[in-house]
């Protein structure tokens, strides 16, 4: 697939009320701007969905900001099961359907989780874990389908 010239990315998760159609932008996960005024930010260095390999990394809060696009944005996250359904459109309108295969918990310091998985096309959604936010849940879905 060729990469659009525009690598914004929209991402839908039926399974989280506020997840529908939200533009997800890239960049640092020191970026507090982007974490507060966008549901979640695909980090910078990490896959897109047109690459063969990748690992499209999207981190958001649980709580957010009231007002902004962040607000209890990744709340419900861990409502996913596997097996569940997640889409990611890129900005040539193509939609990359992913499936639910694997949960993690692991503390803010274990950077393994941004690694690709050799010959796999997967997305990661990340927020904090409840009730202390010490942690961070990941959950990982597998590309299944493109549609352009």
């Amino acid at each position: 697939i060729e990469p659009p010239t525009d690598k914004t990315l929209k991402l839908t998760v039926p399974k989280m009320a506020e997840i529908k159609n939200d533009t997800i932008p890239t960049g640092r996960g020191t970026n507090d701007t982007l974490f507060r005024d966008y549901a979640g930010v695909h980090l910078r260095y990490t896959g897109f969905p047109w690459q063969e390999t990748a690992n499209v990394y999207i981190a958001g809060h649980r709580i957010g900001f009231p007002g902004t696009n962040s607000d209890m944005a990744f709340y419900d996250l861990e409502d996913l099961r596997k097996g569940d359904t997640l889409y990611l459109t890129d900005s040539e309108g193509r939609r990359y359907s992913y499936k639910v295969f694997k949960k993690l918990i692991v503390p803010p310091t274990d950077l393994s989780v941004l690694k690709r998985i050799e010959g796999k096309n997967i997305v990661s959604l990340q927020t904090c874990t409840l009730p202390d936010y010490t942690d961070r849940v990941v959950y990982q879905a597998e590309l299944k389908d493109i549609k352009t």
